[in-house]
């Protein structure tokens, strides 16, 4: 069962609560293409909700500074080698959507007036952040990533607003022949997992 925060407030999507993301990704290659595992991350931001949208829908404002790395690396020179970095992982966009089941949305209960207002049982989140530099003489950098995740959110009488820990997810790509002869091409894409992503809101 969902209980309240340290605060003893219930948690909002909007200006009212900070959430903080974490973020724990696994097989991140570095711009000098060096493997980093068990990365861990952490920002701090806001859900903020634009108006005239149905389902609700918005952008996370980003609250400044707010990460710490913690990373190890597989290399068999150096398998237990770990990184602090101390510059914050900063967003260059993003964008949620609360939504009914992807995959089963024309069955949603609200439309035949079973409950007084949508459920919207996940949020849909995509998040692109900015190149990031990571300590060290080789100035090593870990390039701009575009994630996608489906949090599964519930709206609890206790603590508000609930949002649970998921996979986090990067979008691959490949480019098929539509046809035998090669003369036409199709892209298809599909999500792998590079982790996990949980929030913790901290209401003001």
């Amino acid at each position: 069962m969902a209980t309240k925060n340290a605060s003893g407030k219930k948690a909002t999507l909007d200006e009212k609560t900070t959430w903080k993301l974490r973020f724990a990704l696994s097989g991140i290659r570095t711009v000098n293409n060096k493997r980093l595992d068990n990365l861990f991350l952490q920002i701090d931001g806001q859900f903020l909700e634009e108006d005239g949208y149905e389902p609700p829908q918005g952008f996370i404002k980003q609250i400044l500074p707010s990460v710490e790395i913690v990373s190890s690396s597989s290399s068999d020179d150096d398998a237990k080698a770990k990184t602090i970095a101390r510059r914050p992982l900063e967003l260059s966009s993003s964008r949620w959507m609360l939504s009914e089941d992807p995959e089963d949305r024309q069955f949603g209960l609200w439309i035949w007036g079973l409950f007084k207002e949508p459920l919207y049982p996940f949020m849909l989140l995509e998040i692109e952040t900015k190149e990031m530099v990571l300590p060290g003489k080789e100035e090593d950098k870990i390039g701009p990533l575009k994630l996608f995740a489906q949090v599964t959110h519930i709206r609890d009488n206790d603590a508000g607003v609930v949002l649970k820990d998921c996979d986090l997810n990067v979008k691959e790509i490949e480019t098929v022949n539509a046809d035998p002869f090669g003369a036409s091409k199709i892209e298809l894409f599909e999500y792998v997992s590079i982790g996990q992503i949980s929030f913790q809101p901290t209401v003001s």
